[in-house]
C-alpha cells in the first residue's frame, strides 16, 4: 500500500512557475517509478513527466523546456518544477506510481494559470 500526497499547487500568471510535491509513504520509494499526470476539464489524464528509480526521465512534448521532475528518495518526495507556465498548462495534476499490477494516485492538486 502507497499513499500520495501532493501539495505545490495555485494560480499563477502566465510566464510564472510553480513547484509541486509529492510525498510518498512506503519503504521501497527508492525504487519505484514516480509520475505526474495531468487533467483539464473535458480532457483525458495525460503523463507530464516520469522518473525512474536511477533517475531517468520522460516528458511529454507538451512541457519539454519548461518543466522539470526530479525526486530525493531520502525524503519519499517527487517534484515538478515548471517554469515558464502556459494558460493551457491549467489542470488538475496527479502525482501516480505503480507497484506490479496495481496503480497508485494521490488526491491531486489544481494549477491555474491566468492570461
Amino acid at each position: 500500500q502507497v499513499q500520495l500526497v501532493e501539495s505545490g499547487g495555485g494560480l499563477v500568471q502566465a510566464g510564472g512557475s510553480l513547484r509541486l510535491s509529492c510525498a510518498a509513504s512506503g519503504r521501497m520509494f527508492s525504487i519505484y517509478v514516480m509520475g505526474w499526470y495531468r487533467q483539464a476539464p473535458g480532457q483525458q489524464r495525460e503523463l507530464v513527466a516520469n522518473i525512474t528509480s536511477d533517475g531517468t526521465t520522460k516528458y511529454a512534448d507538451s512541457v519539454k523546456g519548461r518543466f522539470t521532475i526530479s525526486r530525493d528518495n531520502a525524503k519519499h518526495t517527487v517534484y515538478l518544477q515548471m517554469n515558464n507556465l502556459k494558460v493551457e498548462d491549467t489542470a488538475v495534476y496527479y502525482c501516480n506510481t505503480r507497484i506490479g499490477p496495481f496503480p497508485y494516485w494521490g488526491q491531486g492538486t489544481q494549477v491555474t494559470v491566468s492570461s
